[in-house]
């Protein structure tokens, strides 16, 4: 695919105006407060895998008002208190089967994989998160899923049941409660960017090619999916326009990276047509932190930097971490 957006000297002074509403810190601080109000402590179980050299287990946390949700906690064997990566999943996929993803904890780190909630069939090994939360009519897929009112859209959930995994994962005793980061790939990176906004002690976020920034320009003229979910959502429905990217800026990684002041390591793929490049930039230019940089993948697709990138990552991090 060639070039899908703007050249890379632009993207770097792209900086759009995207208006967050009003109340949008009280509306995510009264729905964090909400859920942990509802949590309880978190459930470890061993989980059934043939890996030896790592301990692989089953967590059990309470997200979006008390709900549970899954995840793969994979770390080393030591006694001791070990820095964290909590990791969020791409659009579709669910956190698999135990052992799937080793680099983190094969580099000394207790490695937490969210399960997503409802999602888990498109592609990987599926999920085991259930969504008990229904909708109004919506197109296929999640984008759509309760477009109309932010308390009850979709992302709302997700990004909560986000924040609360790493209250959980502070908690457990082989981390370092002061040492978790965040990072995903695609709806991962956009997870990471509202997650690491609005968890005060989150350590660093790492958003790899992020979905979910500059909704109107990316629903406008991203050639690929999810995307094209709203723009069919709203072909049909001319009169909900307005409404629908109302609700939208309660979630758009722009209004995040406002208020993201840890250290972040953003990727951008310049040939990506399922995250445009500019909407990564949009997210990036506003970025608050002081300790901000991104990695440019000028002939990727939405791949982006893959194996290259964690080991980019991985350096970034240990840095910061050991400074």
């Amino acid at each position: 695919m060639p070039l899908t957006d703007m050249p890379l000297e632009d993207l770097r002074s792209y900086r759009p105006d995207v208006a967050a509403p009003a109340d949008f810190d009280d509306f995510w601080a009264s729905t964090i407060a909400e859920s942990r109000a509802a949590a309880t402590d978190p459930v470890l179980a061993p989980a059934e895998t043939p890996i030896t050299q790592l301990i692989v287990e089953d967590l059990t946390f309470s997200g979006f008002r008390g709900e549970p949700i899954r995840a793969w906690v994979t770390r080393p064997r030591t006694h001791a208190a070990l820095p964290a990566i909590v990791e969020y999943i791409g659009y579709g996929g669910g956190r698999g089967i135990a052992g799937e993803r080793l680099q983190w904890a094969s580099a000394g780190y207790v490695h937490v994989l969210m399960d997503t909630r409802g999602q888990g069939s498109n592609w990987g090994s599926g999920g085991d998160t259930p969504d008990p939360h229904g909708s109004d009519g919506a197109t296929t897929g999640f984008m759509t899923r309760g477009i109309l009112d932010p308390a009850q859209y979709y992302y709302r959930r997700l990004f909560t049941d986000a924040v609360m995994a790493v209250d959980a994962v502070r908690s457990l005793p082989f981390v370092d409660a002061a040492r978790v980061s965040v990072t995903g790939a695609s709806q991962g990176g956009g997870i990471t960017l509202a997650a690491a906004a609005l968890h005060g002690e989150v350590f660093a976020a790492m958003p790899d090619v992020p979905f979910l920034c500059h909704f109107r320009r990316s629903v406008e003229l991203t050639p690929d999916n999810p995307y094209r979910e709203i723009e069919r959502y709203l072909a049909v429905h001319r009169d909900r326009v307005e409404q629908a990217f109302q609700t939208l800026s309660y979630f758009d990684g722009v209004n995040f990276a406002q208020r993201l002041t840890q250290p972040a390591l953003f990727s951008v793929a310049l040939m990506d047509g399922i995250v445009l490049p500019s909407s990564v930039f949009a997210a990036f230019n506003h970025v608050a932190s002081q300790d901000a940089e991104i990695e440019v993948y000028s002939f990727n697709g939405h791949e982006g930097g893959q194996h290259a990138h964690w080991v980019r990552q991985a350096g970034w991090l240990a840095s910061r971490l050991e400074a």
